[in-house]
């Protein structure tokens, strides 16, 4: 029996049902083959027969397809059954596997057996990663729908196609053609260049290489040192794989941990990308796979998993792991395990894809690709942003449209309909539509232009990129600040500031005291008590607890907090130590006791060994350990002193637990107090010393408690409540920094200032994110913050929404699973309430919760909102926000290339929004205005024209100089708005009182824009009347007259309206009028070059200058002093 290849369940390529036939070398051994096929079909049969209901019956009520699956199967599967007739009345149980899936394609639950076949793979989504917005057929449609959906747009197209019209067409067909084309060629090279990148990080992602574990290249003959695996690209992994992780590998698709490296079978993930927290986090291998002597044997495994349909939740998974024979069944052996054997599979047992493997190497099987796992779950697709001041450009133009149509419609009205007035309206239309400036689109983006660059190359803020510049000026009114914690706030650098011990506190700077008290007390403690006894102290005072000398109160502290906790050392290649924990608070007290001489160099489940200030090692043997959990709120360890044999229970926790369970003290809670108002993490340390006999007796209660089969878990916590946790003696407080980003107080308080109110989303623990609330100054001095959390009810919810109502002032702090509860039940009341509140921290959210936040607050208030983070799990909130702002920080740049916006760090955000933002703003505002103006004037002018040359359509002024009109004549000075700033960079971040104002959003208004409008037709009609007045014997002197004085009347303009003048500004003044004063000699149709030099020109042109533009300049010196602006107080 013994040369039996035990490759029978390696699978090559074709056969489908996960076996293939045993070719046996000798004759005579076909009856044996015969006997071990049976034992292994009668195992699975079982495995077949008792597998859990819920998957047994996936096809029962559905023959048909049973019948069309199992006669599918390939030529070679058809010979294996022939060549096993008798029995094969029954699948083999992979085989009954793949039929398991419901048939119903709404369930997407799964069952996968190990090498499943072709078929069953390709029913899941290849794991390609995308992140584009168009596809070759997609582009151009898409690209001009999001162009055209703008009524601004879609006027100019008609009136640009209108001229290819004969009937219609009035002047230069490129002057309508050109603009338009311009600005969609622009923003068609743009998009398609986003897009272009978007495809190569596509690529990059789809192309990294993974080693996969391959059956096909398996057989006996391969040495047992050789791995078998192929490299594949991670687009082409699919369900059922089983790939091969390296240390600091990005997992490619999410997968089940079947093996790790280390003995103990658990290993490190880092969630950075997906929950934003930068410590580690312990997952833990299947431990039947983890028993295997290698990773080739999982090859042979027959067994399967069960995966529930993919969901969201990032912190919950339910499946279970069959394995439907044992291994290897040696001649007449009898599997000493039940067949088959089910183990349950949780969260701990996965490897989340985008999350990065920290230490060691780890194999996994692939459960979910591309869609369907839980990372591109938690992703949003990005939505095209669109400004609000386009919109609101958008709205005026849609006034001006109905303006331009009553116009055209009244003059021929006047004229009383005659001959083809249909004809006649659309020509007037179309005179007029330069009310409607197509070159305000042309000077907007180019201003956006200049915006972007002013912020990419501002000293003050280096290595800021502006990704989607269209939206600057939305900078200038943003209304709420959405924060992520972790890295965006904080560095996530922890430190431990100090510790205090009741009598003595030791701050960061008298550490070297500590150390020397521990080195006193290891150095000469045999010798020192000794000593003690014969020096005049009796002995009731060496019993008192709290008379002990300093040095043996350090050495018990320092020494309790070096082995109270869950921190593995991991030696690099280089001789230095990295600490493996999953929380970074555990990693920085270690780090202290080793700073003050008491190192951790060894640890595992069952020991720790610790090198003292002396260079001596110190053993001690780990009996138990109670994790910390975030209902306990508190971590324990009993340990044994391998030299003296003393049991020790060690426990360190929270306060607000700790307090209870150690002896009664009185400085406790105040210290904790005070290092809270400091913005320090506080962590309780205590301890009990054991019998041996109290021990045993612990852990036989423990053990009782362990095994039984209902409230297994509340029975051991009452067990270490009673037997453990009872009267500690407390030995020290220790407090712990997170340390904040650069400036992060100053710069919260600055945006407070503004307006601004703040939200902070993150996805740690409540407590956590009380401390950096209060360390970062979000909450203020003495402000009442209101925790919820564990709301279960619609009542509780209820309730704690009618207590906020009262008391608007406080801050709130609410987990994740309320936060929803709220949402779900009463949406609309919890925003309401919310976003009155000065603070609100969310904690425990998910990716899709802060998007969800973020859409809320922008469709409930109609406020602008900004989102900032530095984490792929802060990629949803930032692209659900009008505008991202992304951190590159440790978490890597997801967050820096989904955003609207990259900063290096959080303070940069002051700069950007007070100043680039506020000038972005009020310069586009202004702009927008003024070419608007120019629009509408001239059609006030053709308008009276028309009038009073009897309602004829003919255009005043023609040709080049409509052409020149928008352009060469008057661009430069418009433009050159765009450099206009009505207070310095110092004022404006001093008072950012001045950004508050803006936010209400008068700098462009109904209001302002009818105030233009007024002008524009004063000033139009002044202009075409006074040259009427003054009107000479031929047409050729009114059409000179009339346009010189509407070119002075606009540069004179510009100069009204300018608040702080930058050289360009005059340069572009000058220039221009010198351009107008060349081009009259090359236009002789439009000028005659004797009229226009004569003095009669001159002061007529001056005469109606004067009356136009005189006015404004005194409303304007009236207005200066009678309601001056915010801004003028200051300078």
């Amino acid at each position: 029996m013994s040369e039996i290849p035990l490759h029978t369940f390696g699978r090559s390529r074709k056969a489908r049902a996960g076996y293939t036939q045993l070719h046996s070398d000798e004759p005579g051994d076909d009856g044996q083959d015969e006997n071990m096929r049976a034992g292994v079909r009668a195992a699975a049969a079982s495995a077949s027969a008792n597998r859990k209901g819920k998957r047994r019956e996936r096809y029962a009520d559905n023959p048909e397809e049973e019948a069309t699956l199992l006669g599918d199967a390939s030529h070679e599967e058809e010979a294996f059954r022939e060549d096993e007739q008798p029995q094969s009345r029954r699948e083999p149980s992979s085989q009954r596997s793949i039929l398991s899936r419901k048939g119903k394609s709404s369930d997407k639950s799964r069952t996968v057996p190990f090498r499943p076949p072709e078929k069953l793979q390709s029913k899941f989504p290849p794991n390609v990663v995308r992140n584009q917005k168009y596809n070759v057929f997609t582009f151009l449609p898409l690209v001009f729908y999001e162009q055209f959906k703008f009524f601004f747009n879609l006027y100019f197209l008609l009136v640009a196609l209108s001229q290819f019209v004969p009937a219609l067409k009035i002047g230069f067909i490129v002057t309508y053609v050109a603009p338009l084309a311009f600005v969609l060629t622009v923003t068609i090279g743009k998009e398609a260049y986003d897009d272009y990148k978007r495809n190569l990080r596509d690529r990059e992602a789809n192309s990294q290489k993974y080693l996969v574990l391959d059956p096909t290249e398996y057989s006996e003959s391969t040495p047992e040192s050789l791995p078998h695996t192929r490299s594949v690209p991670s687009s082409a992994l699919r369900v059922g794989d089983l790939v091969l992780l390296e240390k600091n590998q990005r997992v490619p698709a999410d997968l089940v941990l079947l093996r790790t490296s280390d003995s103990s079978g658990t290993c490190f993930i880092r969630t950075d990308q997906l929950d934003g927290e930068t410590d580690w986090k312990l997952r833990v291998a299947v431990p039947a796979c983890q028993k295997l002597g290698s990773d080739r044997e999982l090859l042979t495994l027959d067994a399967e998993i069960y995966a529930d349909a993919p969901t969201k939740d990032i912190h919950t998974f339910i499946g279970t792991f069959t394995i439907n024979s044992p291994p290897a069944l040696l001649e007449d052996d009898v599997p000493m395990v039940p067949v088959p054997t089910v183990e349950p599979l949780t969260a701990e047992n996965m490897l989340w894809a985008n999350t990065v493997l920290a230490a060691g190497s780890a194999v996994g099987f692939v459960v979910y690709t591309g869609s369907e796992t839980r990372a591109v779950m938690n992703t949003s697709h990005p939505e095209t942003k669109v400004g609000l001041l386009d919109l609101e450009i958008n709205r005026l133009a849609k006034i001006l449209c109905a303006v331009t149509f009553a116009l055209s419609f009244v003059l021929v009205a006047l004229n009383g309909f005659r001959g083809l007035w249909y004809i006649y309206v659309f020509r007037f239309l179309i005179l007029f539509s330069s009310i409607i400036p197509i070159s305000l689109r042309v000077n907007l983006d180019m201003g956006k232009t200049v915006y972007a660059h002013q912020i990419m190359h501002d000293n003050e803020i280096p290595d800021t990129i502006v990704r989607t510049s269209t939206l600057p000026e939305e900078l200038g009114r943003i209304e709420y600040l959405l924060s992520d914690k972790t890295g965006t706030l904080t560095q996530n650098e922890m430190e431990m500031k100090k510790l205090h011990m009741g009598t003595v506190s030791y701050g960061y700077d008298s550490m070297d005291e500590v150390a020397h008290q521990l080195a006193m007390a290891f150095g000469t403690s045999p010798e020192h008590g000794h000593g003690r006894q014969n020096s005049i102290q009796t002995g009731i005072q060496l019993a008192t607890r709290g008379r002990r000398d300093m040095s043996s109160r350090v050495h018990d502290v320092v020494l309790s907090l070096a082995l109270c906790h869950n921190v593995t050392p991991v030696y690099n290649d280089d001789g230095t130590v990295t600490y493996q924990a999953s929380s970074p608070d555990e990693v920085a007290i270690v780090k202290w006791t080793e700073s003050v001489g008491l190192r951790l160099t060894f640890r595992d489940r069952t020991r720790i060994e610790l090198q003292t200030p002396s260079g001596a090692r110190t053993s001690f043997e780990v009996l138990d350990i109670f994790p910390f959990t975030s209902e306990s709120k508190r971590m324990g360890i009993v340990v044994r002193d391998a030299q003296t044999g003393e049991v020790t229970f060690l426990q360190k926790g929270a306060d607000v637990v700790m307090a209870k369970i150690v002896q009664r003290n009185d400085w406790l809670e105040e210290e904790c107090a005070n290092m809270a108002r400091e913005g320090l993490r506080t962590l309780v340390m205590a301890r009990r010393r054991l019998s041996e006999q109290a021990y045993a007796q612990f852990k036989e209660q423990y053990h009782l408690a362990s095994i039984k089969l209902e409230g297994r878990n509340e029975a051991m916590a009452a067990v270490v409540a009673e037997m453990l946790e009872r009267d500690l003696e407390l030995l020290g407080l220790t407090g712990v920094e997170d340390k904040l980003q650069d400036e992060v107080k100053s710069t919260l308080e600055l945006l407070r200032n503004a307006g601004i109110k703040i939200w902070m989303l993150t996805g740690d623990k409540i407590e956590t994110a009380t401390c950096i609330a209060i360390s970062t100054k979000l909450v203020a001095r003495n402000q009442y913050i209101h925790q919820v959390a564990k709301l279960k009810t619609s009542d509780e919810a209820r309730d704690q929404l009618e207590f906020l109502q009262n008391k608007l002032d406080c801050c709130l702090v609410i987990d994740g699973g309320s936060l929803q509860l709220c949402l779900n039940l009463f949406k609309n009341e919890f925003i309401e309430i919310a976003t009155k509140l000065s603070a609100v921290v969310a904690c425990r959210c998910s990716p899709t919760q802060k998007a969800d936040v973020a859409r809320l607050i922008r469709k409930h208030t109609k406020k602008r909102v900004c989102c900032i983070g530095d984490g792929g799990n802060d990629v949803s909130m930032i692209q659900a926000a009008d505008v991202g702002v992304g951190i590159v920080g440790k978490e890597g740049k997801q967050a820096s290339l989904a955003a609207d916006f990259s900063v290096t760090q959080f303070s940069h955000l002051t700069k950007l929004l007070l100043w680039h933002g506020r000038n972005s703003y009020r310069r586009s505002a202004k702009l927008a205005q003024f070419v608007i103006h120019r629009g509408l004037i001239i059609s006030v002018m053709q308008a009276v024209f028309s009038s009073i040359f009897y309602f004829a359509p003919i255009a005043l002024y023609q040709g080049w100089l409509m052409a020149g009109y928008a352009t060469a004549y008057t661009m430069a000075p418009v433009f050159s708005l765009v450099l206009d700033r009505d207070v310095n960079e110092d004022l404006a971040l001093l008072y950012p009182e001045l950004y508050k104002e803006l936010t209400k959003g008068r700098v462009l208004s109904y209001k302002t824009f009818f105030m233009w409008l007024m002008i524009s037709v004063y000033q139009g009609a002044a202009i075409m009347i006074m040259s009427l007045v003054l009107f000479e014997t031929e047409f050729l002197n009114i059409v000179s007259i009339s346009f010189t004085a509407l070119i002075l009347n606009e540069l004179i303009m510009v100069a009204l309206e300018i608040t702080t003048w930058h050289v360009y500004m005059v340069l572009s003044e000058v220039v221009t009028l010198f351009i107008y004063a060349v081009s009259m000699t090359f236009l002789p149709e439009f000028f005659d070059l004797t009229f226009v030099l004569s003095t009669r020109f001159v002061w007529k042109v001056a005469v109606i200058v004067a009356i136009s533009a005189f006015p404004l300049y005194v409303i304007k010196l009236i207005r200066s002093r009678v309601a001056p602006a915010a801004s003028s107080k200051l300078l």
